[in-house]
Formats: structure tokens, sequence, C-alpha cells
């Protein structure tokens, strides 16, 4: 079970690649947040495509991963620009504080001609600059034409907000600025990484999301019980309703138990979908509604078919970072009976180990989602350790990249940069630490599947 935000999806890597190379035979995985993007993977043998050299938490393409929206970055750095407009007579006078001083500091030292050149040369630029047909009258119309462009930049980011979101209250430019973060990248990119994986070296151009979504719940329903493939159990928030989504496909008979209460009616018939049935179609909505955070993100939209429960309604879906009994009870009503849990973000037991806060909005931002799946980890471990025959935990003793830091952060402790790669590294090492080493080397005989 695999449970984080961010780059919590980079210490999973190193998880899993661990639990490959032990020959752990593990028949369902099951996620949240980040957590349901490798579990997908995991799902279809596909989880090297995380770790492996070139593999999405070893390269490049995670530094565009929850940027600022591409309208607030234009606006910043036209409101910049505006700032900057403004500023350059400051800027030509404040170098005149120093060049004239330096002019006669020059004179007195025997470079006389020198001095003068010098400030009777800046005189001249000083003259041209702040002349009637220079600053005077071009720098109010750049300022003016600067401000415009960000009015109609707002404007048009917010109507593209309503437009996409009929059912909205409250003033459009808040559509914008409540919104910071963009989840476009990691789900763009997840869902390519997916296609490429599920059409393997056939040169096919990428279809539509509910194709994929097909394709890939048909591929995994085929191979279950190959080498490789297990089943899947993932978790998202539906805000409109204010319940936790549950996608899963299982193999008979646990299939069987799992959805039985879905057919007799009740909650759970408007909460859970069989991407093995009626929910082929959701499998990508699932992947992109994880990557979607409460309220830094806009929420994914997932358009349920006419015929379904919510007959043809468009719900907003996003990740719930302490969903993580939600998903344990999910775990165990699909049969489980040991479970592995895995959390990148570690928890402080002891005093003298505080870290400095985060000034940063993302930063700060990061600090809060990792606090709160700390708590809910430690919570829902606790509170169901009594129901699994075996219930196990893997986690970081320490974490020094926070969920937003896809380009790295300096950790106080080492005094050192640390990245993204190191993290999987971590992952890898942590698992052979914590679980294949004292449980599989002690008594293998012990650990059935992960069932």
């Amino acid at each position: 079970m695999l449970t984080g935000t961010g780059t919590a999806g980079a210490y999973h890597a190193g998880v899993l690649r661990a639990l490959q190379e032990a020959g752990v035979k593990i028949d369902v995985v099951a996620g949240r947040g980040m957590g349901t993007v490798s579990a997908m993977f995991a799902a279809v043998d596909g989880g090297a495509r995380l770790w492996e050299t070139g593999g999405v938490w070893r390269s490049a393409v995670t530094r565009r991963f929850y940027r600022w929206r591409a309208g607030l970055r234009a606006a910043g750095w036209l409101f910049a620009a505006a700032v900057g407009t403004v500023l350059c007579p400051l800027v030509f006078l404040a170098a005149a504080a120093v060049v004239y001083p330096l002019a006669f500091v020059l004179r007195l030292i025997g470079g006389a001609a020198l001095g003068v050149t010098l400030s009777e040369g800046y005189g001249r630029v000083l003259s041209t600059v702040f002349g009637p047909e220079a600053l005077p009258a071009l720098l109010p119309r750049i300022v003016v034409a600067l401000l415009l462009a960000l009015l109609v930049l707002l404007g048009v980011t917010a109507l593209r907000s309503i437009r996409a979101r009929r059912r909205s209250r409250g003033a459009p430019w808040w559509q914008m600025l409540v919104v910071p973060l963009s989840a476009a990248e990691p789900r763009d990119c997840f869902a390519l990484a997916l296609w490429k994986l599920i059409q393997g070296a056939t040169p096919v151009a990428r279809p539509k999301a509910q194709s994929i979504s097909r394709e890939y719940s048909e591929l995994l329903a085929d191979n279950l019980g190959q080498p490789g493939f297990r089943e899947l159990v993932v978790t998202v928030h539906d805000v409109d309703i204010r319940r936790d989504l549950v996608f899963a496909l299982l193999a008979e008979p646990f299939r069987e138990r799992f959805f039985q209460r879905v057919r007799e009616g009740g909650r759970r018939a408007f909460e859970t979908w069989d991407l093995a049935a009626g929910g082929r179609d959701y499998a990508l909505d699932a992947l992109a509604a994880s990557v979607s955070l409460p309220v830094v993100t806009e929420p994914h939209l997932i358009a349920f078919a006419p015929e379904s429960q919510w007959r043809g309604e468009t719900h907003r879906a996003a990740d719930r970072p302490d969903a993580v009994s939600r998903l344990l009870e999910e775990v165990l009503n699909a049969g489980v009976e040991q479970a592995i849990v895995v959390s990148a973000t570690a928890e402080l037991t002891g005093p003298h180990t505080l870290s400095a806060g985060r000034r940063d909005a993302r930063g700060r931002a990061g600090e809060y989602l990792a606090s709160m799946e700390a708590a809910a980890v430690r919570d829902a471990v606790t509170s169901r350790v009594g129901q699994f025959e075996g219930l196990f935990l893997v986690r970081p003793t320490h974490n020094p990249l926070g969920p937003f830091d896809f380009a790295g952060a300096y950790d106080e402790r080492s005094d050192r940069r640390q990245t993204l790669s190191e993290l999987v590294d971590r992952g890898y090492q942590d698992a052979y630490r914590q679980f294949v080493d004292p449980v599989i080397g002690a008594s293998g005989e012990r650990l059935r599947s992960l069932h």
C-alpha cells in the first residue's frame, strides 16, 4: 500500500524495486495520492519505468511538476516588467551616485582626463535618457501596455476557468488567485508514460484518456495471475459528494465479495467502481484525480457516463492526504491478510530533531501535507494492526525532501543538497533494512503472499 504526495513517488519507486529484486510475491497493490501512480504502474509490471535510469523519477521531467500555473507565471513576469520599467529612472540616478564620486576620485589620484571623460559621458547619457522624447514619453506608454496585457491575461485565465467549471460561485478572479499550482504536468507525464508502457514498441499516436483507460483496464484484467501483474485498489476523494471513490480491479473470488454490496445498493454502490466492468473508462481519471491536490491545484473533473450511478454528472475529484485508513479498509475488503504500508514521510519520535521551517509558499504547503500524512499513517496503522495477520510499515527515518522539492533540497543534517535520485535509493535501502532482511530473511516461510 503506497501513500504520499509529490516526491513520495520517488521513494515508492525504490521500495518497489527492492521488493521485486527480493522476490516478494505481491498479489495486490493499493495507493492514494502519488501512491496511486506507483500502484498503477506496479500493477501492470511497469515499476521499472519509475526507478530505472531514464525513468520518471531519475529524469529532469519531474522539475516541471506542480509549478505555478502558467497564467500566474506570465502575470508575475508582466508585473515584474512593469515595476522594472517604473524603476528605470531610479536605476540611472543610482548609477549616477556611483559614477560621479568615482570620477572625482580619479581626478584626485591624477587621472583628471579619465575622470572628466567619465563624468561628462555619463552626463550626456542622463541628458539623453531623461530627454523629452526618451523616458518621460516612453515609460508611461510601456507601463500602461504591460498593465493592459496583465489585465487581459487575468481575464482570459478567469474565463477559461469558468468555462471549464460551469457550476461555480464567487468573483471570477478568485478562480486564478486561489488555486496557485498546476497538476497538468504530472498528470500528462504519467498518462504518457502509462500509454507507452501499454503500447510497447508499437508506433501508435496517443489516444484520448478514455481509450487509454480502457486499454489499461483490459491489459490488467486479461493478465491477472501472470508474473508481474497484480490486482489494484486505489482511492480518490469526490469533493462534490464529500465521499471517497474506490477504483478496483480484483480477481475472483475476491472481486465477487468486494463488489457484492455495490449490486445490493446503498452508500457503497455510489463509491465503488469496478475497473474490469463499468468503471473501465475511469482508470486515467483515478490517476489524474490522485495527483490533483486539495486547495492548491484545480480538482480533476470526472464526467460519469449517463448509464452510471451518477447519471452523467461531472464531479470534482482530488487526493485526500488522510485517506490512509480508508485505503486500509478497502484493502481488508479485498481479502488482504498481510500488508506492507509504504510512506515517504518521516515521523519525529523525540526532542531536538526539529528543522527550520520553510518560507516559500510551495515549501510551506508541502510541510503541512507531509505532517498530515505522517499523522494519518500513524493513526491508521495503529488502529488496523490487529485486523491483519501481518502489517508492516516501511518509511524513512529522515527525509529532507518535501512533497514539492522536485529539484532537490538542502539537508541541514548532512550539510549538502539531496536529490530525487537519492530518495529512490533511500526507498530501496529502507525496504531491505525494514522489511526484506528482518522479515523475509529471518523467516520467509511465515510470510505468505500478500493477499
